[in-house]
């Protein structure tokens, strides 16, 4: 049987021996811990502590600001030190609650939940909810709300996003290997909300432990189905892992319930076990530090807040001072000027590079060759959009499906005259999104 993929996608050097083979670590701050208000999609959480109080760990320090919006937790037990704008890793300032750390980790008494068979839809979607879990893997969309579409006896399909496609980021993978049982139980309590939808979990082929793994531990799960793809980039992206799993297609005017889908990651999904069976908030998240200017890559178990120079140190810090620092993949991720930033929930991976790649090269005129067309996986023109948003030219690029861009940079990265397409199409991307919202 050939394996499930989607057209177009690149194959990038993935990275991934760095770190792939290193055991998730704890670890636990040492100074102070930022928790920036908007860290989700929708509206920025609303402080409801005040500069001088004494939290714990697991205490509610935000709640949500309105219904696309999620409530978040210290991490740490300390004092609030003050409430100001701070750096988030994407370089905007944000209203934060800066805690002081005691170093006690004295954390609250979780009332014991009711058993997971004994819950109500209502109260499955109202856990998921109060522990502020927001998607982990990209926007961070609050997660009650995707688990809550208008119709949900036409979702047919959960798909667990295992693919992990983006070069050098392993924390997916370790968290599958080390706690796949709480992915698996995380399914089941999704599927309790869609009576007629099946668990699908979707793994590139270059995890075969994980594929093993998976398929063990759901042997006697009718309703759950681990699936083979093609190792290639963007697999991942939500709209190629429906089309590679389900054979359905939808475009940027469409949601994926709109398709009887919905798509979860790895770390969500095994949030969301521990806040509906074990009555956890969304605190931390495991996140893949790696780049050949880093001592020790590895994987490790992050607390919200904590700052990403000191998980540098946690992995040796720096062999040589890196040319560039990037939070995300190196496809998708996003370059950063500093790291005195907070991790956040959609913290995945902090890669050190010695050096700058892309910046050593000068763009050069477009050569017609095609490549860009044959490896985008929307079916587009990327070198002429990009012209089209160098001129700016906003009619003609929406005419010709700009919108329909998801920004993986599959194009960039085959152009041999070494155009950024990528950028010029996504400023103009934002730029169209915005005008559309005036009108």
């Amino acid at each position: 049987m050939s394996l499930l993929t989607f057209k177009g996608g690149v194959h990038p050097n993935d990275g991934k021996a760095l770190a792939k083979d290193k055991a998730i670590v704890q670890v636990q701050p040492k100074g102070d811990l930022v928790y920036p208000m908007s860290q989700h999609i929708g509206a920025p959480a609303i402080p409801i502590v005040a500069k001088g109080d004494h939290v714990l760990r697991g205490q509610m320090i935000a709640e949500a600001g309105g219904f696309v919006s999620a409530p978040i937790y210290a991490s740490v037990s300390g004092t609030v030190k003050v409430i100001e704008p701070r750096f988030t890793p994407a370089g905007s300032k944000v209203n934060s609650i800066v805690i002081e750390n005691d170093g006690e980790y004295e954390e609250v008494e979780y009332s014991t939940p009711k058993a997971v068979s004994e819950m109500s839809k209502e109260e499955i979607l109202n856990a998921i909810g109060d522990a502020g879990i927001v998607g982990m893997g990209g926007a961070g969309f609050p997660t009650k709300v995707k688990l809550s579409p208008k119709e949900p006896d036409k979702i047919d399909y959960i798909i667990a996003n295992c693919a992990e496609c983006e070069p050098y980021i392993t924390a997916d993978y370790r968290q599958i290997l080390e706690h796949g049982e709480e992915l698996v139980e995380g399914m089941k309590i999704i599927l309790r909300l869609f009576d007629n939808a099946k668990g699908l979990f979707g793994v590139e082929d270059n995890k075969p432990d994980c594929i093993e793994k998976l398929k063990e531990l759901t042997k006697d799960e009718p309703r759950m189905e681990v699936l083979k793809l093609q190792t290639k980039y963007p697999q991942g992206g939500e709209r190629q892992l429906i089309y590679a799993t389900t054979g359905r297609a939808i475009n940027s005017s469409m949601l994926p319930a709109d398709a009887g889908c919905v798509v979860d990651n790895v770390a969500t999904i095994s949030a969301i076990y521990r806040a509906v069976a074990k009555g956890e908030p969304s605190m931390d998240r495991i996140v893949t530090v790696s780049g050949d200017a880093v001592h020790e890559p590895g994987n490790f178990k992050v607390p919200f807040g904590m700052n990403q120079a000191e998980l540098i140190e946690a992995a040796g810090g720096y062999k040589v001072d890196p040319e560039k620092i990037i939070s995300g993949g190196p496809m998708m991720g996003f370059s950063m000027f500093t790291v005195d930033v907070p991790v956040t929930k959609t913290s995945s991976s902090i890669l050190c590079f010695t050096k700058d790649e892309v910046a050593q090269y000068e763009p050069t005129a477009c050569i017609n060759c095609g490549r860009c067309v044959e490896v985008c996986p929307s079916r587009l023109i990327p070198s002429r959009l990009a012209d089209y948003a160098e001129h700016h030219d906003e009619e003609a690029f929406t005419k010709h499906e700009g919108l329909e861009c998801m920004e993986c940079g599959s194009c960039s990265y085959v152009c041999p005259a070494k155009r950024q397409l990528k950028q010029a199409i996504g400023s103009m991307r934002k730029t169209a999104l915005a005008n559309r919202k005036k009108k």
